[in-house]
Protein backbone atom coordinates (compact mmCIF):
# COMPACT_ATOMS: atom_id res chain seq x y z
CA UNK A 1 0.00 0.00 0.00
CA UNK A 2 1.40 3.45 -1.04
CA UNK A 3 0.27 6.44 1.15
CA UNK A 4 1.37 9.28 -1.52
CA UNK A 5 0.93 12.91 0.51
CA UNK A 6 1.82 12.15 4.14
CA UNK A 7 2.37 15.83 6.60
CA UNK A 8 4.37 15.06 9.68
CA UNK A 9 4.45 17.66 12.21
CA UNK A 10 7.63 18.66 13.66
CA UNK A 11 8.36 21.03 16.75
CA UNK A 12 7.94 24.15 15.43
CA UNK A 13 5.32 23.43 13.72
CA UNK A 14 6.01 22.74 10.44
CA UNK A 15 4.93 20.18 8.21
CA UNK A 16 7.24 17.46 6.78
CA UNK A 17 5.61 15.72 3.37
CA UNK A 18 6.53 12.76 2.83
CA UNK A 19 5.27 9.23 1.16
CA UNK A 20 5.06 5.71 3.07
CA UNK A 21 5.00 2.65 1.70
CA UNK A 22 3.28 -0.47 4.10
CA UNK A 23 3.63 -3.69 3.49
CA UNK A 24 0.16 -5.92 2.79
CA UNK A 25 -1.44 -6.97 5.61
CA UNK A 26 -1.66 -6.21 8.99
CA UNK A 27 1.16 -6.37 11.48
CA UNK A 28 3.85 -4.00 12.97
CA UNK A 29 6.43 -3.39 10.49
CA UNK A 30 9.71 -2.40 10.97
CA UNK A 31 10.31 0.85 8.96
CA UNK A 32 13.06 1.90 6.87
CA UNK A 33 13.68 5.72 6.35
CA UNK A 34 15.31 8.27 3.87
CA UNK A 35 15.36 11.90 3.47
CA UNK A 36 16.55 14.23 1.33
CA UNK A 37 16.07 17.61 -0.75
CA UNK A 38 15.55 15.27 -4.07
CA UNK A 39 11.35 14.90 -4.01
CA UNK A 40 9.89 11.75 -3.21
CA UNK A 41 7.82 11.56 -6.58
CA UNK A 42 11.27 10.97 -8.01
CA UNK A 43 10.37 6.90 -7.00
CA UNK A 44 8.40 6.64 -10.13
CA UNK A 45 11.21 7.30 -12.26
CA UNK A 46 13.24 4.20 -13.66
CA UNK A 47 16.15 3.34 -12.00
CA UNK A 48 18.74 5.43 -14.52
CA UNK A 49 22.18 6.56 -13.36
CA UNK A 50 22.41 8.34 -16.57
CA UNK A 51 19.59 9.91 -16.48
CA UNK A 52 18.33 10.23 -12.80
CA UNK A 53 21.04 10.13 -10.49
CA UNK A 54 19.99 11.40 -7.71
CA UNK A 55 17.35 8.46 -7.27
CA UNK A 56 19.41 7.22 -4.38
CA UNK A 57 16.57 5.03 -2.10
CA UNK A 58 17.99 1.56 -2.76
CA UNK A 59 14.98 -0.88 -4.30
CA UNK A 60 11.72 0.47 -2.35
CA UNK A 61 9.52 -2.25 -3.67
CA UNK A 62 11.70 -5.04 -2.76
CA UNK A 63 11.85 -4.21 0.80
CA UNK A 64 7.96 -4.07 0.92
CA UNK A 65 8.41 -7.45 -0.45
CA UNK A 66 10.57 -8.46 2.27
CA UNK A 67 8.21 -7.65 5.38
CA UNK A 68 9.36 -3.78 5.78
CA UNK A 69 7.29 -0.77 5.92
CA UNK A 70 9.37 2.52 3.88
CA UNK A 71 8.69 5.75 4.57
CA UNK A 72 10.68 8.58 2.35
CA UNK A 73 10.56 12.32 3.08
CA UNK A 74 11.47 15.93 1.58
CA UNK A 75 13.38 17.42 4.11
CA UNK A 76 12.31 21.18 5.28
CA UNK A 77 11.45 23.49 2.42
CA UNK A 78 11.82 21.18 -0.63
CA UNK A 79 9.50 19.58 -2.44
CA UNK A 80 5.99 19.43 -0.47
CA UNK A 81 7.61 20.02 2.77
CA UNK A 82 7.09 23.84 4.40
CA UNK A 83 9.79 25.61 5.74
CA UNK A 84 12.92 27.08 4.40
CA UNK A 85 15.63 25.15 3.27
CA UNK A 86 18.67 25.05 5.39
CA UNK A 87 21.25 22.43 3.94
CA UNK A 88 21.49 20.03 7.01
CA UNK A 89 21.52 22.82 9.12
CA UNK A 90 20.04 22.47 12.78
CA UNK A 91 16.14 22.81 12.46
CA UNK A 92 16.52 20.04 8.97
CA UNK A 93 18.69 17.65 11.95
CA UNK A 94 15.87 18.34 14.55
CA UNK A 95 12.97 17.04 11.97
CA UNK A 96 14.71 14.12 11.43
CA UNK A 97 14.31 13.40 15.17
CA UNK A 98 10.65 14.12 15.36
CA UNK A 99 10.12 12.19 12.18
CA UNK A 100 11.45 9.01 13.14
CA UNK A 101 9.81 9.43 16.44
CA UNK A 102 6.23 9.74 14.35
CA UNK A 103 7.04 6.66 12.36
CA UNK A 104 7.60 4.98 16.25
CA UNK A 105 4.72 5.69 17.31
CA UNK A 106 2.12 4.70 14.10
CA UNK A 107 -0.28 1.78 14.67
CA UNK A 108 1.90 0.14 12.38
CA UNK A 109 5.16 0.69 13.48
CA UNK A 110 7.13 -1.94 15.78
CA UNK A 111 8.93 1.27 16.90
CA UNK A 112 12.34 0.05 14.61
CA UNK A 113 13.39 2.04 12.60
CA UNK A 114 16.55 2.30 10.39
CA UNK A 115 18.47 4.54 7.84
CA UNK A 116 18.74 4.07 4.43
CA UNK A 117 20.39 5.90 1.24
CA UNK A 118 22.99 7.09 -0.70
CA UNK A 119 24.94 10.84 -0.85
CA UNK A 120 22.28 13.38 0.42
CA UNK A 121 19.91 10.08 2.24
CA UNK A 122 23.68 9.30 3.57
CA UNK A 123 24.26 12.30 5.08
CA UNK A 124 21.16 12.69 6.66
CA UNK A 125 21.63 9.32 8.44
CA UNK A 126 24.82 10.54 9.91
CA UNK A 127 23.10 13.22 11.37
CA UNK A 128 20.01 10.48 12.33
CA UNK A 129 22.30 8.64 14.31
CA UNK A 130 23.99 11.66 15.99
CA UNK A 131 20.20 13.45 16.89
CA UNK A 132 19.45 9.42 18.62
CA UNK A 133 15.58 9.53 18.62
CA UNK A 134 14.35 7.06 20.98
CA UNK A 135 12.76 5.02 17.62
CA UNK A 136 15.77 4.77 15.74
CA UNK A 137 17.65 1.06 15.91
CA UNK A 138 20.50 1.41 13.10
CA UNK A 139 21.70 3.28 10.23
CA UNK A 140 22.96 1.95 7.06
CA UNK A 141 24.85 5.03 5.44
CA UNK A 142 25.96 4.29 1.90
CA UNK A 143 28.61 6.89 0.20
CA UNK A 144 28.58 10.21 1.86
CA UNK A 145 30.61 12.58 2.98
CA UNK A 146 30.86 14.09 6.70
CA UNK A 147 32.44 17.51 6.32
CA UNK A 148 31.23 19.62 3.13
CA UNK A 149 33.58 22.34 3.45
CA UNK A 150 36.78 19.16 3.21
CA UNK A 151 35.00 17.07 1.73
CA UNK A 152 33.41 18.81 -1.17
CA UNK A 153 33.61 22.41 -1.46
CA UNK A 154 36.98 23.55 -0.61
CA UNK A 155 38.93 20.43 -0.90
CA UNK A 156 42.42 21.36 0.58
CA UNK A 157 40.98 24.81 0.41
CA UNK A 158 40.98 24.96 -2.97
CA UNK A 159 37.72 25.83 -4.44
CA UNK A 160 35.11 22.77 -6.26
CA UNK A 161 32.42 24.24 -7.80
CA UNK A 162 30.40 20.72 -7.77
CA UNK A 163 27.77 21.65 -5.02
CA UNK A 164 27.19 24.84 -5.78
CA UNK A 165 26.59 23.87 -8.96
CA UNK A 166 24.58 21.06 -7.30
CA UNK A 167 22.45 23.57 -5.37
CA UNK A 168 21.17 24.93 -8.54
CA UNK A 169 20.01 21.80 -9.96
CA UNK A 170 18.41 21.07 -6.71
CA UNK A 171 16.56 24.15 -7.16
CA UNK A 172 15.64 23.70 -10.89
CA UNK A 173 14.33 20.27 -10.07
CA UNK A 174 12.10 21.71 -6.96
CA UNK A 175 10.77 25.05 -9.02
CA UNK A 176 9.92 23.76 -12.73
CA UNK A 177 7.43 21.17 -14.00
CA UNK A 178 5.75 20.25 -16.86
CA UNK A 179 3.28 22.19 -18.76
CA UNK A 180 0.39 21.77 -17.39
CA UNK A 181 1.10 20.62 -13.52
CA UNK A 182 0.95 23.20 -10.67
CA UNK A 183 4.26 25.29 -10.04
CA UNK A 184 7.14 23.85 -8.14
CA UNK A 185 8.55 24.81 -5.18
CA UNK A 186 11.12 28.38 -5.22
CA UNK A 187 14.60 27.72 -3.04
CA UNK A 188 14.63 31.41 -1.93
CA UNK A 189 17.98 30.73 0.17
CA UNK A 190 20.95 31.94 -1.58
CA UNK A 191 23.30 28.51 -0.28
CA UNK A 192 25.91 29.13 -3.16
CA UNK A 193 26.26 32.61 -1.83
CA UNK A 194 26.95 31.17 1.43
CA UNK A 195 29.38 28.84 0.21
CA UNK A 196 31.28 31.11 -2.01
CA UNK A 197 31.92 33.63 0.33
CA UNK A 198 32.61 31.24 2.83
CA UNK A 199 36.33 30.26 2.08
CA UNK A 200 37.32 29.21 5.51
CA UNK A 201 35.66 27.62 8.04
CA UNK A 202 33.48 28.93 10.40
CA UNK A 203 29.88 28.13 12.50
CA UNK A 204 27.59 28.44 9.55
CA UNK A 205 30.24 25.14 8.13
CA UNK A 206 30.10 23.73 11.70
CA UNK A 207 26.85 23.36 11.82
CA UNK A 208 26.84 20.72 8.80
CA UNK A 209 29.75 18.98 9.58
CA UNK A 210 28.72 15.98 10.96
CA UNK A 211 32.23 14.57 11.72
CA UNK A 212 33.02 16.41 15.28
CA UNK A 213 30.15 14.66 16.65
CA UNK A 214 30.16 11.30 14.98
CA UNK A 215 31.02 9.98 18.34
CA UNK A 216 27.41 10.45 19.80
CA UNK A 217 26.11 7.86 17.34
CA UNK A 218 25.30 5.04 19.36
CA UNK A 219 23.34 2.79 17.18
CA UNK A 220 25.04 0.47 15.10
CA UNK A 221 26.05 1.33 11.89
CA UNK A 222 26.53 -0.17 8.39
CA UNK A 223 28.92 2.32 6.81
CA UNK A 224 29.60 1.20 2.55
CA UNK A 225 31.82 3.79 0.98
CA UNK A 226 33.27 3.39 -2.74
CA UNK A 227 36.46 3.86 -3.48
CA UNK A 228 35.51 5.79 -7.04
CA UNK A 229 34.08 9.14 -4.88
CA UNK A 230 36.84 11.20 -4.65
CA UNK A 231 36.13 13.98 -3.93
CA UNK A 232 32.70 14.26 -2.66
CA UNK A 233 32.25 11.20 -0.40
CA UNK A 234 35.20 8.57 0.05
CA UNK A 235 36.36 10.55 2.88
CA UNK A 236 33.55 10.91 4.70
CA UNK A 237 33.19 7.00 4.93
CA UNK A 238 36.59 6.12 5.92
CA UNK A 239 36.97 9.19 8.21
CA UNK A 240 33.27 8.43 10.20
CA UNK A 241 34.39 4.72 10.51
CA UNK A 242 37.81 5.93 12.36
CA UNK A 243 35.80 7.89 14.63
CA UNK A 244 32.87 6.08 15.71
CA UNK A 245 32.38 4.37 18.91
CA UNK A 246 29.38 2.89 17.94
CA UNK A 247 29.03 -1.17 17.07
CA UNK A 248 30.33 -0.46 13.60
CA UNK A 249 31.36 -2.26 10.31
CA UNK A 250 33.29 -0.83 7.08
CA UNK A 251 32.68 -1.91 4.03
CA UNK A 252 34.76 -0.11 0.49
CA UNK A 253 33.22 -1.39 -2.61
CA UNK A 254 35.68 -0.93 -6.24
CA UNK A 255 32.83 1.19 -7.59
CA UNK A 256 34.76 3.59 -10.17
CA UNK A 257 32.84 6.91 -10.37
CA UNK A 258 29.16 8.45 -9.61
CA UNK A 259 27.23 6.18 -11.94
CA UNK A 260 28.34 2.81 -10.95
CA UNK A 261 27.79 4.06 -7.49
CA UNK A 262 24.37 4.83 -7.49
CA UNK A 263 23.91 1.51 -10.16
CA UNK A 264 25.39 -0.92 -7.61
CA UNK A 265 22.93 0.70 -4.89
CA UNK A 266 19.93 -0.08 -7.21
CA UNK A 267 20.52 -3.54 -7.40
CA UNK A 268 18.42 -6.00 -5.23
CA UNK A 269 21.42 -8.21 -5.20
CA UNK A 270 23.29 -5.77 -3.42
CA UNK A 271 21.12 -5.04 -0.64
CA UNK A 272 20.79 -9.21 -0.46
CA UNK A 273 24.02 -9.37 0.21
CA UNK A 274 25.16 -6.14 2.17
CA UNK A 275 21.43 -4.46 3.86
CA UNK A 276 19.20 -7.11 4.42
CA UNK A 277 20.98 -8.96 7.17
CA UNK A 278 21.93 -5.75 9.02
CA UNK A 279 18.26 -4.54 8.81
CA UNK A 280 17.11 -7.53 9.58
CA UNK A 281 19.24 -8.34 12.76
CA UNK A 282 18.69 -4.90 14.20
CA UNK A 283 14.93 -4.01 13.16
CA UNK A 284 13.49 -7.62 13.29
CA UNK A 285 15.44 -9.41 15.72
CA UNK A 286 16.21 -11.88 13.52
CA UNK A 287 19.42 -14.25 14.35
CA UNK A 288 22.02 -14.18 11.78
CA UNK A 289 25.35 -13.86 11.35
CA UNK A 290 25.66 -10.19 11.21
CA UNK A 291 27.16 -9.36 14.06
CA UNK A 292 30.38 -12.07 13.63
CA UNK A 293 31.32 -10.30 10.30
CA UNK A 294 34.90 -8.94 9.59
CA UNK A 295 34.91 -5.54 10.87
CA UNK A 296 36.46 -4.15 7.70
CA UNK A 297 36.26 -5.17 3.94
CA UNK A 298 37.74 -3.50 1.50
CA UNK A 299 38.24 -4.21 -2.77
CA UNK A 300 41.54 -4.12 -3.43
CA UNK A 301 42.44 -2.58 -6.80
CA UNK A 302 44.28 -4.43 -9.52
CA UNK A 303 43.05 -7.25 -7.73
CA UNK A 304 40.24 -7.44 -8.23
CA UNK A 305 38.70 -8.75 -4.99
CA UNK A 306 37.42 -7.96 -1.83
CA UNK A 307 39.59 -8.82 1.41
CA UNK A 308 38.60 -8.88 4.81
CA UNK A 309 40.73 -6.90 7.83
CA UNK A 310 40.24 -6.46 11.39
CA UNK A 311 40.33 -2.42 11.15
CA UNK A 312 40.50 0.55 9.36
CA UNK A 313 43.34 2.41 8.78
CA UNK A 314 45.08 -1.32 8.28
CA UNK A 315 47.47 -1.53 11.66
CA UNK A 316 49.47 -3.46 9.42
CA UNK A 317 50.48 -1.36 6.80
CA UNK A 318 53.91 -0.24 7.20
CA UNK A 319 54.90 3.21 5.87
CA UNK A 320 57.46 4.06 3.14
CA UNK A 321 58.60 6.78 1.91
CA UNK A 322 59.11 6.99 -1.91
CA UNK A 323 61.43 10.04 -2.70
CA UNK A 324 61.40 12.54 -5.81
CA UNK A 325 64.44 13.08 -8.01
CA UNK A 326 65.44 14.66 -10.75
CA UNK A 327 66.60 11.79 -13.02
CA UNK A 328 64.69 11.02 -16.16
CA UNK A 329 62.38 7.23 -16.37
CA UNK A 330 62.05 8.10 -20.42
CA UNK A 331 58.81 6.00 -19.68
CA UNK A 332 56.20 9.31 -20.39
CA UNK A 333 56.21 12.56 -21.53
CA UNK A 334 55.99 15.60 -19.20
CA UNK A 335 57.38 18.70 -18.07
CA UNK A 336 59.75 17.48 -16.12
CA UNK A 337 59.50 13.28 -16.23
CA UNK A 338 61.22 12.85 -12.89
CA UNK A 339 61.88 9.88 -10.76
CA UNK A 340 60.43 8.48 -7.43
CA UNK A 341 62.13 5.55 -5.60
CA UNK A 342 62.14 4.07 -2.28
CA UNK A 343 65.27 5.67 -1.69
CA UNK A 344 66.85 9.00 -2.19
CA UNK A 345 68.74 9.32 -5.34
CA UNK A 346 71.26 12.44 -6.03
CA UNK A 347 71.24 13.74 -9.32
CA UNK A 348 72.02 17.05 -10.98
CA UNK A 349 68.73 18.41 -11.04
CA UNK A 350 67.93 19.12 -7.39
CA UNK A 351 64.26 21.58 -7.96
CA UNK A 352 62.21 21.98 -10.73
CA UNK A 353 59.98 24.63 -11.82
CA UNK A 354 56.74 25.18 -13.93
CA UNK A 355 55.29 28.65 -15.24
CA UNK A 356 51.39 28.85 -14.78
CA UNK A 357 49.14 28.75 -16.85
CA UNK A 358 50.66 27.15 -19.45
CA UNK A 359 50.22 28.26 -22.82
CA UNK A 360 49.91 24.47 -24.13
CA UNK A 361 46.79 24.36 -21.93
CA UNK A 362 43.41 23.75 -23.51
CA UNK A 363 41.27 21.88 -21.35
CA UNK A 364 42.28 22.93 -17.65
CA UNK A 365 45.51 21.74 -17.58
CA UNK A 366 44.96 19.12 -20.01
CA UNK A 367 47.53 20.10 -23.20
CA UNK A 368 47.09 18.30 -26.75
CA UNK A 369 49.51 15.74 -27.35
CA UNK A 370 49.28 13.10 -30.87
CA UNK A 371 46.81 10.85 -28.74
CA UNK A 372 44.38 13.92 -28.70
CA UNK A 373 43.79 15.74 -24.94
CA UNK A 374 46.63 14.61 -22.43
CA UNK A 375 46.27 15.38 -18.98
CA UNK A 376 50.27 14.59 -17.95
CA UNK A 377 52.06 16.10 -20.67
CA UNK A 378 52.59 19.67 -19.14
CA UNK A 379 52.65 18.72 -15.86
CA UNK A 380 55.25 17.37 -13.20
CA UNK A 381 55.62 13.78 -12.98
CA UNK A 382 57.49 12.00 -10.54
CA UNK A 383 57.89 8.03 -11.60
CA UNK A 384 59.15 4.69 -10.04
CA UNK A 385 61.20 2.12 -12.25
CA UNK A 386 59.26 -0.83 -13.22
CA UNK A 387 57.99 -2.74 -9.97
CA UNK A 388 59.33 -5.59 -9.17
CA UNK A 389 57.37 -8.17 -7.57
CA UNK A 390 54.08 -5.87 -6.96
CA UNK A 391 52.84 -3.34 -4.77
CA UNK A 392 50.01 -3.08 -3.16
CA UNK A 393 49.03 0.15 -1.50
CA UNK A 394 46.17 0.62 1.27
CA UNK A 395 45.67 3.19 3.55
CA UNK A 396 46.08 7.21 3.78
CA UNK A 397 49.07 8.49 1.85
CA UNK A 398 50.98 12.22 2.53
CA UNK A 399 52.88 13.91 0.36
CA UNK A 400 55.41 15.75 2.24
CA UNK A 401 57.09 18.00 -0.66
CA UNK A 402 59.31 20.57 -0.09
CA UNK A 403 58.36 24.37 -2.37
CA UNK A 404 58.86 27.89 -3.16
CA UNK A 405 56.60 29.83 -4.98
CA UNK A 406 57.29 33.62 -7.10
CA UNK A 407 53.57 34.18 -5.50
CA UNK A 408 51.73 34.63 -2.05
CA UNK A 409 49.30 31.47 -2.73
CA UNK A 410 49.24 29.00 -4.96
CA UNK A 411 47.82 25.72 -5.25
CA UNK A 412 48.90 22.34 -4.87
CA UNK A 413 46.85 19.29 -7.05
CA UNK A 414 48.31 15.89 -6.86
CA UNK A 415 47.56 12.46 -8.20
CA UNK A 416 48.54 9.18 -8.01
CA UNK A 417 48.13 6.85 -11.18
CA UNK A 418 49.40 3.27 -12.37
CA UNK A 419 50.93 3.77 -15.38
CA UNK A 420 50.88 0.07 -17.58
CA UNK A 421 54.25 -0.80 -19.06
CA UNK A 422 54.48 0.20 -22.69
CA UNK A 423 56.12 -1.32 -25.79
CA UNK A 424 59.58 0.04 -27.00
CA UNK A 425 57.51 1.14 -30.57
CA UNK A 426 55.09 2.97 -28.85
CA UNK A 427 57.84 5.08 -26.59
CA UNK A 428 59.65 5.80 -29.71
CA UNK A 429 56.22 7.45 -31.65
CA UNK A 430 56.33 9.73 -28.32
CA UNK A 431 52.65 7.98 -27.20
CA UNK A 432 51.86 8.45 -23.75
CA UNK A 433 51.88 4.87 -21.78
CA UNK A 434 48.47 3.65 -20.51
CA UNK A 435 47.59 4.47 -16.91
CA UNK A 436 44.71 4.49 -14.16
CA UNK A 437 44.13 7.15 -11.80
CA UNK A 438 44.09 5.93 -8.57
CA UNK A 439 44.04 8.82 -5.76
CA UNK A 440 44.32 12.38 -5.72
CA UNK A 441 44.73 14.84 -2.90
CA UNK A 442 44.99 18.62 -2.91
CA UNK A 443 46.21 21.88 -0.85
CA UNK A 444 46.12 25.72 -1.10
CA UNK A 445 49.24 27.13 0.01
CA UNK A 446 47.87 29.32 2.73
CA UNK A 447 46.01 26.89 4.05
CA UNK A 448 49.14 24.48 5.12
CA UNK A 449 48.19 25.00 8.89
CA UNK A 450 47.18 21.95 10.17
CA UNK A 451 45.09 21.06 13.64
CA UNK A 452 47.26 19.28 15.66
CA UNK A 453 44.37 17.77 17.89
CA UNK A 454 42.85 15.72 14.68
CA UNK A 455 46.35 15.37 12.73
CA UNK A 456 48.36 12.23 12.58
CA UNK A 457 51.42 11.59 10.96
CA UNK A 458 49.87 10.05 8.26
CA UNK A 459 46.76 11.64 7.49
CA UNK A 460 47.18 15.88 8.23
CA UNK A 461 43.98 17.42 8.90
CA UNK A 462 44.00 21.57 8.36
CA UNK A 463 42.79 23.89 9.91
CA UNK A 464 40.84 26.31 7.57
CA UNK A 465 40.83 29.04 9.36
CA UNK A 466 43.61 31.45 9.67
CA UNK A 467 45.30 31.35 5.90
CA UNK A 468 48.87 32.60 5.92
CA UNK A 469 49.99 34.18 2.69
CA UNK A 470 53.84 33.07 1.42
CA UNK A 471 56.70 34.79 1.16
CA UNK A 472 57.37 34.54 -2.28
CA UNK A 473 60.74 32.10 -3.11
CA UNK A 474 60.84 31.05 0.72
CA UNK A 475 60.92 27.57 0.54
CA UNK A 476 58.27 25.49 2.54
CA UNK A 477 57.51 22.49 4.01
CA UNK A 478 54.34 21.32 3.04
CA UNK A 479 52.13 18.56 4.67
CA UNK A 480 49.48 17.04 1.73
CA UNK A 481 46.88 14.69 2.00
CA UNK A 482 46.58 12.02 -0.16
CA UNK A 483 43.23 10.71 0.12
CA UNK A 484 43.35 6.83 0.73
CA UNK A 485 43.21 4.29 -2.10
CA UNK A 486 43.64 0.46 -1.57
CA UNK A 487 45.31 -0.43 -5.00
CA UNK A 488 47.93 -3.23 -6.61
CA UNK A 489 50.46 -1.93 -8.50
CA UNK A 490 51.23 -5.30 -10.52
CA UNK A 491 54.62 -6.37 -11.38
CA UNK A 492 56.22 -4.32 -14.26
CA UNK A 493 53.58 -1.29 -13.65
CA UNK A 494 55.05 2.45 -12.40
CA UNK A 495 53.75 4.34 -9.48
CA UNK A 496 53.53 7.70 -11.14
CA UNK A 497 53.08 11.01 -8.91
CA UNK A 498 51.75 14.28 -11.12
CA UNK A 499 51.94 17.48 -9.90
CA UNK A 500 49.79 21.26 -11.13
CA UNK A 501 48.17 23.97 -9.75
CA UNK A 502 45.36 22.80 -11.25
CA UNK A 503 43.05 20.09 -12.96
CA UNK A 504 40.48 19.49 -15.93
CA UNK A 505 37.05 18.78 -16.63
CA UNK A 506 38.40 15.81 -19.10
CA UNK A 507 40.07 13.95 -16.13
CA UNK A 508 37.95 15.34 -12.69
CA UNK A 509 34.88 15.60 -14.49
CA UNK A 510 31.89 17.33 -12.02
CA UNK A 511 34.52 17.39 -8.80
CA UNK A 512 36.98 19.68 -11.27
CA UNK A 513 38.43 22.51 -9.45
CA UNK A 514 37.65 26.19 -11.35
CA UNK A 515 41.46 27.61 -12.66
CA UNK A 516 41.14 31.25 -10.90
CA UNK A 517 42.02 34.52 -12.38
CA UNK A 518 44.80 35.50 -9.45
CA UNK A 519 46.61 31.92 -10.55
CA UNK A 520 49.68 33.24 -12.47
CA UNK A 521 52.89 32.81 -11.80
CA UNK A 522 56.03 30.23 -11.05
CA UNK A 523 56.49 27.19 -8.26
CA UNK A 524 59.48 25.40 -7.56
CA UNK A 525 60.02 21.93 -6.18
CA UNK A 526 62.83 20.63 -3.97
CA UNK A 527 64.51 16.94 -3.85
CA UNK A 528 67.58 17.21 -2.46
CA UNK A 529 69.36 15.74 1.16
CA UNK A 530 68.31 19.11 2.10
CA UNK A 531 64.60 19.40 0.89
CA UNK A 532 64.00 15.27 0.51
CA UNK A 533 60.48 15.34 -0.92
CA UNK A 534 58.61 12.29 -0.39
CA UNK A 535 55.74 10.57 -0.53
CA UNK A 536 54.73 8.23 2.77
CA UNK A 537 53.00 5.52 1.35
CA UNK A 538 51.00 2.18 3.16
CA UNK A 539 52.34 -0.79 2.06
CA UNK A 540 51.19 -3.97 2.50
CA UNK A 541 53.62 -7.34 2.04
Amino acid sequence: MIIKDVQIPVRDGIKIAARMYLPEGEGEFPTLYAASPYRYETDDLPANAAVFPWRETGPIEWYIDHGYAYVHSDVRGTGNSEGDYGLLDTNEQNDLYDVIEWIGAQEWSNCKVGGIGQSYYCMSQWFMGIVNPPSLACIAPYDGMIDPYRDSVYHGGVYCGFMPFWYNMIRVNNAHRAAGQSDGKLLEKDLVLEMVKRQTIDDWWQERTALHRINEIQVPVLNIGVWGKVGLHLRGNLMAHDKLTAPKRLIVTGGKNVAEAVHQFDKPEFHEIHFLPFYDRHLKGVENDEESKPSVSLYIGGRDEYRDEENWPVERAEYISYYLNGNNTNSLNSLNDGGLSPEQVNSDNNSTSYQYPDPQWVLGTAAMGPQGPDPIRRQLTFTTDPIEGGLEITGPIVLEIYASSDQPDTDFVVKISDQLPQSPEDREKGLQPRSIPVAKGWLKASHREVDDSLSTDTQPFYAHTTPQPLVPGEVYKFQIEIWPISHFFAPGHRLRLEIANGDSPLTDQQFAHQYLPHKKGSDTFYFSDEHPSHLKLPVIS
